[in-house]
C-alpha cells in the first residue's frame, strides 16, 4: 500500500499508472550495473519513479575526468567510492525507496550473487565482457536486461527479453575493441532515458518495449532510428539447444 506521503509524491504519475502500477513500482527491484555515465541517469530517475528497491553496484572510485557526464558525482566527491557518492545522492532524492550501494567488481564468481532476486538487470556498463556475463545472469534468471552504450554522440539501447528475443551475444557476436573512446554528457544522459523508460514500462506491463530493435540515436545529426534484430538459433549462449521460458511480465 502507498502512503499519504508517497501518494502525493507520486500525484502526477499516478494519473498515469493509477494507484496500482505504483505499487507494482514500489514492490520491484532493479540492478544497475554502474554508477557513471549512464547509470547515474538511470538511477536518478528510477529513484524519483519509485521503483522501490535499487541495487547499484560499481567498484571505482571518482575521478575529474568522470565530472562531465556522470551527474551523480560532484567536485566534492572526487576520491571517494561512487556507490558511497551514489548512495548519498539517491537516498537524499527520495527517502522513500530502499538504496543498496554496492562497492565490487562484477564477475564470474559474484554476479549472480550481487543481481539476487531482482526483477531486471540494467546494463550500465562501458565494457563488453561485463555486458556478456550480465547477458548470462539475465538468460540464467529468466529476467530482462535493459542494454545501453554510447560513444561520443552516438548511442544505442536495446531491451532482451529471454525466450522473446535475440541475446546480446545474438546481436553483437565480437565486442568491438576495447579504448578508451570520447564521450560527451548529454549522450548518456539520452540513452539513460530510453533504458529507464524500458525499465518503468516493463515493471508497469504497458506499452510496446524496445524488443526485437537496436534504437540508434546519432546526436551529430539529431537522428534518431533503429533496425531489426533477430535471435541467432545457433548463438552459444541462448541457442536453440538452450531450453528456456518465456519472461512474465509484470502486469
Amino acid at each position: 500500500m502507498l502512503s499519504r506521503r508517497e501518494r502525493e509524491r507520486y500525484k502526477r504519475q499516478i494519473l498515469l499508472f493509477g494507484e496500482e502500477g505504483q505499487e507494482k513500482l514500489k514492490e520491484a527491484e532493479i540492478f544497475i550495473a554502474g554508477a557513471g555515465g549512464l547509470g547515474s541517469p538511470i538511477s536518478i530517475y528510477l529513484a524519483v519513479a519509485g521503483v522501490g528497491t535499487l541495487t547499484v553496484v560499481d567498484s571505482d572510485v571518482v575521478d575529474q575526468t568522470n565530472l562531465n557526464r556522470q551527474i551523480l558525482h560532484y567536485d566534492s566527491d572526487i576520491g571517494k567510492k561512487k556507490t558511497v557518492s551514489a548512495g548519498e545522492k539517491l537516498r537524499e532524492i527520495n527517502p522513500d525507496v530502499t538504496i543498496r550501494a554496492i562497492d565490487a567488481h562484477i564477475d564470474e564468481e559474484n554476479a549472480e550473487n550481487l543481481v539476487g532476486r531482482a526483477d531486471g538487470i540494467v546494463d550500465a556498463m562501458d565494457n563488453y565482457p561485463t555486458r556478456y556475463l550480465l547477458n548470462r545472469i539475465a538468460l540464467g534468471k529468466m529476467i530482462p536486461l535493459f542494454h545501453g552504450a554510447i560513444r561520443g554522440l552516438y548511442g544505442q539501447a536495446t531491451t532482451i527479453i529471454p525466450g522473446e528475443t535475440p541475446c546480446l551475444s545474438c546481436i553483437f557476436p565480437k565486442p568491438p575493441p576495447a579504448e578508451v573512446f570520447p564521450v560527451v554528457g548529454v549522450t548518456p544522459g539520452l540513452i539513460a532515458m530510453v533504458q529507464a523508460t524500458e525499465v518503468l514500462k516493463f515493471l508497469l506491463g504497458t506499452g510496446n518495449l524496445l524488443t526485437n530493435r537496436l534504437f540508434l540515436w546519432d546526436g551529430m545529426q539529431a537522428q534518431a532510428s533503429e533496425i531489426c534484430v533477430e535471435r541467432n538459433p545457433c548463438c552459444e549462449v541462448c541457442g536453440d539447444g538452450r531450453k528456456s521460458e518465456p519472461v512474465r511480465r509484470k502486469r
